[in-house]
Formats: C-alpha cells, structure tokens, sequence
C-alpha cells in the first residue's frame, strides 16, 4: 500500500491496479455495491460547506442518524482523515459529523491566525449548518482546547466533552523560553522539524506504514497555518488561559488518553465540573488509527459516561 504525502491529493491509494483497471474489469462498481449495503453509514454521506462568521469555508461531512450528535474535531496539522477507523462504528447509533478546521483538509485559508478561539467557531458554523441541538464534542489533541472554546460559544447545545489524548494538565504553565526552544526547529525547516516532532508522539511499535503515513502527512500541512496555531495553542498555557476556559463552561469533560505522558488529574478537577480519564494503555498520541478496536471501545464509553453526567 502506497500512502501519499501530498495534501493536495486527499486520497489513499492502493495495489497495483490503477482506477481505470478496475472499471474495465467491471470489479469497482460491484465493489462500491458492496460498500453500499455492508457500510451504509459511509454511504450516507453528506460533504457540504458551512461559512465561518469570518466567511471562512468550513468543509464537513454528516453520516448516521441518532441523538446525541457527535462531532469529531481532528488535531494539529490534521484532518478529519484521522477519523477514519470510527466513523462507520459510531454512525451505527449515532449522526456523526466531521468537519476539518480552517486552514486544514478542504477549508479555507484566508485567516492570518488561527486560534483556538476562531477555530471554535468553526465548530459552531457546522453545528448550526446541520441543526444540531444537542451534541457531545470529541477533539483530538489540539482540539481538547478548540471543542472547550466551542462550549464556551453554544453552552445551550453541548452535553459534554470527550479529549483524545489532550489536556493532560490543564494548569501546565509553559515559559516563552520553552515555546521558542520547541518551535524553533518547525520554523528553520518545517517539514523535517515536523517529522521529528510528530516522531516524538509515535511509539517504536506502530505499524510502519501508518508511522510514516502520520508523519509525512502532518509534514506537508500549510506552514504558515500550522505555525499559527501552534503559537496561539501553547500561548494559552503561558497566560493560563488554558485553565480558565474550562472554569467558564459547566459540562462534564470525559478524557481518552493514552499512558504516553502523564496526567494530572487533581489539577483538572480544579477546573472542570465533572472529570474523569479513560487510560488505553500501551498507546500512542494517534489511538484512534493505531488502535482502532480498543480506541472504539473506550471512546462508547466516554460517550456512556458523558450522556449519563449530563442527565443529572
């Protein structure tokens, strides 16, 4: 299998068999039938556009049906791609919408910063798009912070808030001199600076090509939209806003996280109505590809616990 490195061309592709090879031997409209009654909820799809309030293009997808609405907010330098491995499961009971971010995946990239902020109301955009009223936001590394921002924008619609290997301490203070030490190497030469680390967050065990998928991917993000967001992500825990913005949202926060770092759950109480963590161990940051099955599993019951919490 061949995985590309190119933004550009979305796509994975696979063998040795080009598109044109397999509609001559008639095999890729079975193929597609197939898919149709055995994967319905990818069937359903439903890609459309909704517009930031800065008129930014917002591209998202809607598959399944079923309340609570979960939308998945991919990470830095990612895209809804890495949602790939639960869309389907969840889609089974549940309307499932993914949405890539500004200035990733297909939206747009007119913003000159992208912050944690802007980028939760790029969550609201879609949510309004589709009407949702009630909605369990599931973020992924970066977008611990993004989903919390977003709360802070529809507190009437969200029940909860589920973090993908994120928000390990929410009071974590970062120093100037650390940021620069860290960002230093992305901007001398970004796309080897993000290979290196992005590396960091891989365990020596993940399947090869996936490892190399991740990280060429991430490396051929945007620089100028990746660097933003880094700036204005780790400026939160400088100023201590990143704590703040859970001292102002109400609903419970049920984290997924790996044991690849660790987590300072008293620090997160402080802060957060309702808290609990979900260790899937022997994991690294990228869970949900690397470990779909045991990922899934936790990740319903994040889902459980979260509709449960917000019942009460």
């Amino acid at each position: 299998m061949r995985y590309s490195n190119d933004k550009a061309e979305r796509s994975i592709s696979a063998g040795p068999w080009s598109g044109r090879d397999f509609f001559r031997c008639g095999l890729l409209g079975g193929m597609l039938l197939l898919w149709t009654f055995v994967c319905p909820a990818w069937s359903r799809a439903e890609p459309a556009i909704a517009y930031a309030p800065d008129s930014t293009p917002i591209a998202y997808e809607v598959r399944g049906t079923g309340e609570p609405t979960l939308m998945l907010v991919h990470g830095w330098s990612c895209d809804s791609r890495y949602w790939r491995r639960q869309v389907a499961v969840l889609a089974e009971r549940h309307r499932v919408v993914t949405l890539d971010l500004a200035g990733h995946g297909h939206s747009g990239l007119n913003r000159d910063r992208y912050t944690m902020r802007s980028f939760g109301t790029d969550v609201k955009a879609v949510a309004d798009a589709v009407g949702i009223r009630q909605l369990i936001l599931v973020g992924h590394s970066m977008s611990g912070l993004v989903i919390a921002e977003a709360a802070r924008l529809m507190p009437e619609r969200v029940l909860g808030l589920i973090g993908v290997d994120t928000l390990e301490n929410v009071e974590y203070r970062l120093t100037r001199e650390e940021l620069a030490q860290m960002t230093a190497p992305l901007y001398r030469d970004f796309r080897t600076g993000c290979r290196q680390f992005v590396a960091g967050m891989l365990l020596p065990l993940t399947d090869p090509p996936l490892r190399e998928w991740i990280m060429a991917d991430m490396a051929a993000a945007p620089p100028r939209v990746a660097m933003s967001a880094m700036e204005e992500m780790m400026a939160l825990y400088i100023s201590g806003e990143a704590a703040r913005i859970f001292d102002a949202i109400e609903v419970p926060v049920v984290l997924v996280n790996a044991d690849l770092w660790p987590l300072d759950e008293a620090a997160n109480r402080r802060h957060m109505r309702s808290f609990e963590a979900i260790i899937v161990k022997g994991a690294d940051h990228f869970l949900m590809l690397g470990r779909p099955a045991d990922f899934n599993q936790a990740l319903a019951k994040a889902v459980a616990i979260v509709r449960e919490k917000s019942a009460k």
